[in-house]
């Protein structure tokens, strides 16, 4: 085992040890590093005033994202380049494209915001080729500006790609030699003041760790732990990382089945499932942000259980289940068993989720997939629901309808199901069955919405479903990328 963890940091190359492992990027950049151009807003992923870019090794290549320092905490970083604000300017100087896109289009005011702006377009400008403006939306979607207006931003966006460009090959030649020095595939083991922080570099070592360790946190995105320690103050003892784990990554089809590493993040799923269920593709659009997809897990949303995570409806309507692992041993369940109550879930201590196991559909427009929420981005459920109905001759063959929002977990509506089942597919049938939502749920009122509105919501939703099964959905929805979904 290692006991430090190596990183290059704006091209330099860090190595540390006895760090506390709750440690967050942001902290370390602004109080240890003195580099405060990266600002500390929100602490808990929203306003992406703390956005930096990681790079990372993939297939050779060097993979540049924009993530949240705020709550990424400093060991996951191990094997990666960050780079911040400080580091974008030429070696000359002179701006970086982004940096004078903005300023001729006089895209600041204040400034506060300005950092992380830069930042999350100059992942953009690494990574893609020149965007349209829905793509950009989705990029800026989590950088909030309170005094510039996103008009001059946006046109920056658009107006980078005509400056004259840096070679983006020389820096990702340079960055690329660098991570693979500091490449390994040993565990790396952090101790500092009684806590401990594990990087394990193989799914063997992971199960190993997870089995010896029983109490210790599974850490993949952070994007909710991360909360624990800046909102909550959490004090946790041990954590163990996912992050270079390569197998708990990994999507494969083996013939109707999608096998989705646990440890795959929502920016890795979002063109897969895009591609497979294309209502289900829109929803993963709509979680948190790109910053926030770029970290986060679809094991840790499945782990966290909450009764408001909005994958699990999805999953749960198409049949999936979850491989759980404890050592050397495997069970695989359905999806909707992991679920027992509020805060409960079928999985023992050392053991993990693996993988995911998702069937295709021969017609993937059967599955539709509604959010419901006050604003369209980076927003909670008040009530999500998903509905997969085959449709046989005129009848109801198989209905698997589940909702999140509705219950201490997300839950089928059995009840509704059976009603449906064998029934004509028509309005009369859809509406004798909505007396059953009440059966199958009893919401509680909070600040996203009233029980008598989630109820009424709920049904609402299904009746949406048959319309949309009758006529295209320009007829239910707003179209477009530009336009709310559901």
């Amino acid at each position: 085992m290692r006991e430090s963890i190596a990183f290059v940091l704006n091209g330099r190359r860090e190595t540390l040890r006895n760090v506390p492992p709750a440690t967050t990027l942001l902290n370390y950049l602004r109080k240890v590093k003195r580099l405060t151009g990266t600002k500390e807003g929100c602490a808990e992923g929203d306003c992406g005033a703390c956005t930096v870019v990681v790079g990372e090794l993939r297939e050779g290549r060097v993979c540049y994202r924009a993530v949240n320092a705020c709550i990424l905490l400093l060991p996951m970083l191990e094997g990666c380049s960050v780079t911040t604000v400080e580091g974008v300017r030429g070696r000359d100087g002179a701006l970086h494209p982004v940096q004078q896109a903005l300023v001729d289009a006089h895209g600041t005011q204040c400034g506060f915001c300005t950092p992380g702006f830069v930042m999350s377009l100059y992942a953009m400008y690494l990574s893609e080729p020149r965007p349209g403006t829905a793509r950009i939306n989705d990029v800026l979607a989590g950088n909030l500006c309170r005094c510039t207006g996103y008009g001059p931003i946006m046109c920056a966006a658009q107006s980078m790609y005509d400056l004259p460009a840096p070679d983006p090959g020389v820096k990702e030649h340079a960055d690329r030699a660098q991570l693979q020095a500091i490449a390994h595939g040993e565990t790396v083991a952090l101790e500092c003041e009684g806590r401990r922080f594990y990087s394990p570099g193989s799914l063997a070592d992971f199960a190993r760790l997870c089995a010896q360790n029983p109490g210790a946190t599974i850490l993949s995105g952070a994007t909710d732990i991360g909360l624990w320690i800046t909102k909550q103050h959490r004090d946790v003892a041990a954590f163990i990382a996912t992050s270079r784990v390569s197998e708990l990554q990994a999507i494969s089809q083996d013939g109707a089945t999608l096998r989705i590493g646990a440890a795959a993040t929502w920016s890795d799923l979002e063109a897969v499932i895009g591609r497979h269920f294309p209502d289900f593709g829109e929803l993963v659009r709509r979680f948190g942000s790109v910053q926030v997809r770029n970290l986060a897990t679809i094991g840790g949303n499945i782990a966290n259980a909450s009764p408001i995570a909005d994958a699990p409806p999805a999953l749960i309507a198409l049949g999936a289940r979850v491989v759980l692992r404890e050592g050397a041993r495997r069970r695989t369940l359905p999806l909707e068993a992991f679920f027992i109550t509020y805060g409960k879930q079928d999985r023992q201590p050392g053991s993990f989720i693996e993988a995911i196991e998702l069937p295709l559909l021969q017609r993937p427009e059967r599955l539709k997939c509604y959010k419901l929420s006050k604003r369209f981005d980076q927003d909670i459920s008040a009530v999500c629901g998903s509905f997969n109905i085959e449709i046989t001759q005129d009848k109801v063959r198989e209905a698997r309808i589940c909702y999140g929002g509705m219950a201490a977990t997300p839950k089928r509506a059995r009840n509704v199901e059976a009603v449906l089942i064998g029934q004509a597919w028509t309005l009369a049938t859809v509406m004798a069955a909505l007396p059953a939502v009440d059966r199958d749920f009893a919401p509680i009122s909070d600040v996203r919405g009233s029980a008598a509105y989630r109820s009424q919501a709920a049904k609402n939703l299904l009746v949406k479903y048959f319309h949309e099964t009758q006529r295209p959905p320009s007829g239910t929805r707003l179209i477009g990328r530009d336009a709310a979904f559901g």
